[in-house]
């Protein structure tokens, strides 16, 4: 019997067929939607349903609102260091519950669980971490003025924090603005994904476990036009952290407007993976591997469109399909598995429509293109030459395992490439020579620029998008100003 075998009948183990029951937390408790209907989560590695999730709708927000306001006075008067205690408790419970949250993501998300264990559950933990202890180093400005006056400024809370996450990274994404939020002294309510919900429900838990006071941290699940818009539209949550498509986060804006409500939207990518001809061949084929097909290419991150030095292209080209080509497409709880399922149906039916596209500009595909012939959603990671960079799919964010390789024959015709979209979140450069790459790094409309490496995170630097791609900017000190208003205290001397 192979590994594979073996492998292939421990993912069966590890799939428990009894459905699992979400439900809302709000004030410390959990909850049917008040409208006592619920949605399917549907498993992307089966197609079969494996959860009931709420249905909630505005009389659920306006639970949660209300208790994540009655929690706010108290919360925010709680000392620095008690806080940061609780926040690290939780951090330490996410790291003790690894191997279970992972199944969760993997199971829910499609993500191969090996994924889920090396990055989305130790980075949830690291985020609670990070930001527990950075609210203990956080400093303020303060000038005297003349002689005359001293001005100090203090950092406040806003109140309750809204927090719309994405179904790509649910718990690492949802982290990453909870820890935050409740660090600066907020409440929050959050609308995680229906699609990926079981480690949100599950984070509510182990919030109970490390003792954050009730209401502190709300979750309400439900579909974004009906949960989200309402936490989006209640005038008594000034602030909104919101990752997802942009054209969704257009919405997001346009309904939040009218109130003035402070706003961090991370929106969608189209990324440049810009290779030199100086670059380490090998090492450059390994890493746009992985920038190309992790999480089934739905990261926001992802370098899609490659663009490749003429005078090396050929051989880039054929080392990364031979690569793409050894790839495993399978059961997301196999632990052989290196690309698992799309999130669902109609998203696997969005990347086939660009297929088809493809197709029919005249593209070549070395590898992939093809719908894999089992249950579940699973699309073959697939290699594109000989398209137009103003095709659409070139121009738009696929979110899937498809990426087109494009040659180049200069700098300036490299970057007038990469800059050709109307997105700019993140850029990969590849390149020995240093003078260029802080050339280049600073000539991409990107708002993160790897040169040599990919998804090296530092939680300390900013994140954020430019043009459509995002308005705001969160990590590190970033998020705790997000977070916090500024308020300046003049005192005559």
């Amino acid at each position: 019997m192979t590994d594979v075998d073996e492998s292939s009948k421990a993912a069966k183990r590890n799939r428990s067929q009894s459905s699992v029951a979400v439900r809302n937390f709000i004030g410390g408790r959990f909850t049917a939607a008040a409208s006592g209907t619920t949605i399917p989560d549907i498993e992307p590695g089966t197609g079969e349903v494996m959860a009931s999730v709420p249905d909630s709708d505005e009389r659920d927000i306006e639970n949660a609102v209300s208790a994540a306001r009655q929690a706010f006075r108290a919360w925010s008067n709680t000392p620095a260091a008690e806080r940061s205690a609780m926040l690290l408790r939780l951090g330490d419970l996410i790291e003790g519950n690894l191997e279970e949250l992972a199944r969760l993501e993997a199971r829910d998300g499609g993500k191969p669980i090996s994924l889920a264990r090396r990055l989305d559950i130790p980075r949830a933990a690291a985020n609670f971490r990070f930001f527990a202890t950075a609210i203990l180093h956080q400093s303020t400005e303060a000038h005297s003025t003349d002689g005359t006056a001293l001005n100090y400024t203090l950092r406040q809370p806003v109140g309750v924090a809204g927090l719309i996450s994405p179904w790509n990274l649910p718990l690492y994404l949802l982290s990453w603005k909870i820890a935050p939020a409740i660090a600066a002294g907020n409440t929050c309510v959050a609308k995680p994904s229906e699609f990926t919900p079981l480690t949100a429900h599950r984070l509510a838990e182990l919030s109970l476990e490390a003792e954050i006071p009730p209401g502190v941290i709300n979750i309400v699940h439900g579909h974004g036009q009906k949960a989200g818009r309402a936490l989006v539209r209640h005038p008594d949550v000034p602030l909104l952290s919101f990752t997802g498509g942009t054209v969704t986060g257009a919405g997001v804006a346009a309904n939040a407007a009218p109130m003035f409500k402070k706003l961090s939207l991370e929106l969608g990518g189209k990324n440049p993976n810009i290779l030199f001809a100086d670059a380490d061949l090998e090492e450059a084929i390994a890493t746009s591997i992985r920038s190309s097909f992790w999480n089934q290419g739905e990261i926001c991150l992802c370098g899609s469109r490659i663009f490749v030095e003429r005078a090396v292209f050929d051989a880039f080209l054929d080392g990364f399909v031979e690569a793409t080509k050894r790839l495993r497409v399978g059961d997301p709880l196999d632990e052989t598995t290196d690309v698992g399922a799309l999130i669902s149906e109609a998203h696997l039916q969005k990347v086939s429509g660009y297929l088809e596209i493809a197709q029919k500009e005249g593209g070549t595909i070395h590898t992939g293109g093809k719908r894999v012939d089992r249950p579940g959603f699973f699309v073959e990671p697939t290699v594109i030459t000989g398209l137009s960079c103003d095709s659409d799919v070139l121009q738009d964010e696929i979110f899937g395992p498809v990426v087109t390789v494009t040659p180049f024959d200069s700098e300036e015709e490299a970057l007038a490439l990469a800059n050709g979209t109307r997105y700019g979140l993140s850029a990969t450069v590849w390149t020995r020579d240093l003078r260029r790459a802080h050339r280049v790094a600073a000539a991409l409309d990107s708002g993160t620029v790897w040169i040599n490496c990919w998804l090296l995170r530092d939680l300390r630097v900013p994140f954020g998008g430019m043009k459509e791609s995002g308005v705001g900017r969160e990590g590190g000190f970033e998020s705790l100003n997000f977070f916090t208003e500024p308020k300046n205290v003049c005192v005559k001397l």
